[in-house]
């Protein structure tokens, strides 16, 4: 994992160097991803800005998510490129830890064998929008482009996994940088206790079902593939073309 140490984020990497299945690599420098970016020092912003020359952030929180948490340090900065792609219904924080609680309940039928896959099922069954308006800000973004929610683990695991699914990436490794956001995950879940936003969404199941799970990314992909045609398919029917395709394996692979 290419790991980026930032004061005031921690579960950042670039997901370049995996392995693609025609023996190349995706290339470094040009995909990042993230967890909320609302503390970012200044010596965090001329990382991303000086040396990676990141261009573009992708949100994937909801407008409530960031009308609650206010503008972060690189919102400040002209010429980086800002945009918004929820993945969540914008009433997914409201009411409390017993309506989410039974949100998740409904949900957990779409994919009884594991509630995290069924959540990332809903993502594509109900907001593919969002997931084609991202990768395609990646395409537009003239340097690095970067990813994030607020953990960086299921909104963000999903949208790169598609990205990495179009450069031709390995499945294994797809999965592999999903998971990793594993061995971040008490520093994680810190800070998103720390934030009023996040606290209770945070606490209301046990610590160990935020854990990203290995399985649950393969079950979700297989669930994309039998369900859906594939990641291309589900892209191709929500108007991302093949020109865009093309254009994205070239940004992660050259």
């Amino acid at each position: 994992m290419l790991w980026l140490e930032l004061d005031g984020a921690v579960n950042v990497r670039d997901v370049g160097g995996i392995p693609t299945d025609d023996g190349d690599k995706t290339t470094p420098g040009r995909l990042l991803r993230a967890d909320n970016l609302q503390d970012l020092s200044p010596a965090d912003i001329a990382l991303l800005t000086d040396q990676l020359r990141l261009s573009t952030v992708v949100d994937l929180r909801s407008p409530s998510e960031v009308s609650a948490e206010g503008p972060a340090p690189l919102t400040r900065l002209g010429h980086i490129t800002h945009v918004n792609h929820s993945l969540l219904p914008d009433h997914a924080y409201d009411g409390g830890a017993e309506a989410l609680l039974v949100r998740r309940k409904r949900e957990e039928e779409r994919y009884p064998g594991d509630p995290s896959c069924a959540h990332y099922l809903g993502y594509v069954e109900h907001r593919p929008d969002s997931i084609v308006g991202a990768l395609r800000a990646v395409n537009d973004s003239p340097g690095a482009a970067l990813v994030h929610c607020a953990a960086g683990k299921d909104r963000t695991g999903v949208v790169v996994a598609f990205a990495l699914t179009i450069a031709g990436a390995r499945r294994e490794d797809i999965v592999r940088d999903y998971a990793a956001t594993g061995q971040r995950l008490p520093r994680i879940l810190a800070r998103l206790r720390g934030s009023p936003t996040y606290a209770g969404d945070v606490d209301s199941v046990p610590e160990d079902r935020h854990r990203p799970r290995a399985e649950t990314m393969e079950a979700f992909l297989e669930q994309v593939d039998r369900r859906h045609g594939g990641v291309l398919d589900v892209l191709a029917r929500n108007g991302f073309t093949d020109d865009e395709a093309e254009t994205l394996y070239r940004k992660l692979r050259s």
